[in-house]
């Protein structure tokens, strides 16, 4: 599983956003400055954000976007779920998938559902207050 740029950065932009939280609404161009990312690939991911109910957005003098809910309340493995589609580590696990006609025989399909579930879990077990934390010195991490 290899996880996009698009999900990536919209990890990276909900941390921004929770971050500058108390300084209301962001334009994109703010949070594109910031966090060196396109503009014009930020509105898109942006996009899905609004689209899911994440993040809000107000046109005009003053507007901008910011987040729906507190950082707490808003799951990494959701966020990722809406950014990728899927995290599912085979095709036949993805949500809506048609049931496989090996299934029934499938020596490695018990391995596939476990590591599904290993991801499911550790994704779901983060929020974006988890992400705001700073590692411990020597600990630190990029998303």
């Amino acid at each position: 599983m290899l996880i996009s740029t698009r999900g990536r950065y919209a990890l990276r932009v909900l941390v921004d956003m929770a971050e500058h939280q108390p300084e209301g609404y962001m334009t994109l161009r703010e949070v594109a400055q910031r966090q060196d990312i396109s503009e014009k690939y930020l509105e898109a991911i942006v996009k899905d954000l609004v689209k899911s109910g994440v993040l809000v957005g107000v046109r005009g003098k003053g507007g901008g976007y910011r987040l729906c809910r507190p950082p707490e309340q808003i799951n990494v493995g959701d966020v990722l779920r809406r950014m990728e589609g899927s995290l599912a580590p085979v095709a036949c696990l993805e949500e809506g998938a048609a049931p496989c006609a090996r299934a029934a025989e499938c020596r490695t399909l018990e391995f596939w559902r476990g590591l599904d579930d290993v991801i499911r879990r550790y994704t779901d077990g983060f929020t974006v207050a988890d992400l705001m934390r700073r590692a411990q010195d020597g600990n630190d991490y990029i998303i």
